[in-house]
């Protein structure tokens, strides 16, 4: 037994020579003084010794444990200050150099023109309503006076999640929700965000943002229509602003126009921003239609009112003059910082 205690000890003191980092003082303590080391297979042989022998050789291997416990603790010390040090000096800081300036973060352009908005429609008697992102085909389509044949419905301008579900192709879908819960006087504005199915380009994407304008009371007209948009390029232009309504079409509005205003950047004299016409298209908007009052539970006998529509990306190019869409989702700080 003592012989194989020499023997054992012999052996850890090679070993321990021959390590040089705290992994292996750590691996080397694990191996003499784990479950499965020989110091263990020590105490199990203890069983064989005569009754005189027992104490003595339980005695000699407890010796030899804790001196293999000190010298693996001071080795581990040891080792665990040398790449202190070493990693101190690699990872040396020159406290005389410069700092690196921190930014703070800021909204995003889309989002500070939308908030711009909001400011400018509340101050003039808007409320600010939401509604779902992910909407079924009746408040999206179908009460607002779609056809079933009409091509926005097709699966290749829409974005369908199920047969009856949908990410909006825009906010509109709100005008019913407002209708269904408050009756007249209405004047709300719904911003957020829309998806169509379109190719994206420099004028065009996947998903952007709107903001969709709708007041209803009794005898309101067109010229409110036209008196609320003047009054409001003007506030977010800064400026007084002269603006253009042509005939459109659009299911849930009666009549329908399409609006521009007169050209920003050459004040109407012909640029190729306005493609030479002096004129930029900047929303459509029309007098609510009756079936879809009534779709909203709204007497179109007794109330009318109109609506508008317009994206917040398009006004953005415009105000900053940004000459693609995309500009806005590249996440590219160099364009974002100047916001």
């Amino acid at each position: 037994m003592r012989d194989k205690i020499k023997e054992i000890k012999a052996e850890f003191q090679i070993e321990l020579s021959r390590v040089g980092t705290v992994r292996a003082v750590e691996q080397l303590t694990i191996k003499y003084l784990g479950k499965k080391g020989p110091l263990q297979e020590l105490m199990a042989l203890l069983r064989n010794c005569s009754g005189e022998e027992r104490p003595l050789m339980g005695k000699e291997i407890n010796i030899l444990k804790e001196e293999i416990s000190l010298l693996c603790t001071q080795a581990l010390e040891g080792f665990t200050q040398a790449e202190l040090k070493e990693r101190i000096e690699q990872e040396k800081i020159d406290v005389t150099l410069p700092g690196r300036r921190r930014f703070q973060g800021k909204k995003h352009p889309i989002y500070l023109l939308r908030d711009e908005i909001i400011t400018i429609l509340s101050s003039m008697g808007f409320s600010v309503q939401y509604g779902p992102d992910i909407d079924s085909d009746y408040y999206n389509y179908e009460g607002l006076n779609f056809p079933p044949d009409h091509p926005a419905r097709d699966m290749q301008d829409t974005l369908y999640l199920t047969k009856d579900f949908l990410l909006r192709s825009h906010t509109s879908n709100t005008q019913l929700r407002v209708m269904e819960k408050q009756k007249p006087p209405i004047r709300i504005i719904a911003p957020g965000t829309v998806y169509r199915n379109e190719t994206i380009s420099a004028r065009s994407h996947v998903f952007f943002h709107q903001v969709e304008g709708l007041y209803i009371n009794k005898g309101v007209s067109f010229a409110d229509l036209f008196t609320t948009l003047e009054e409001f390029f003007s506030k977010l232009f800064k400026k007084p602003v002269r603006t253009r309504f042509r005939p459109s079409y659009f299911p849930f509005v009666e009549p329908g126009v399409e609006v521009d205003i007169h050209c920003t950047a050459c004040s109407g004299s012909g640029c190729r921003l306005c493609k030479h016409t002096g004129w930029l298209e900047v929303a459509g908007a029309g007098m609510v239609h009756p079936e879809v009052l009534k779709n909203g539970g709204i007497d179109p006998e007794e109330y009318s009112g109109y609506a508008w529509g317009m994206g917040i990306e398009r006004l953005a190019m415009l105000l900053y003059d940004v000459k693609d869409i995309r500009m806005f989702t590249e996440n590219d700080l160099r364009f974002l910082a100047q916001f």
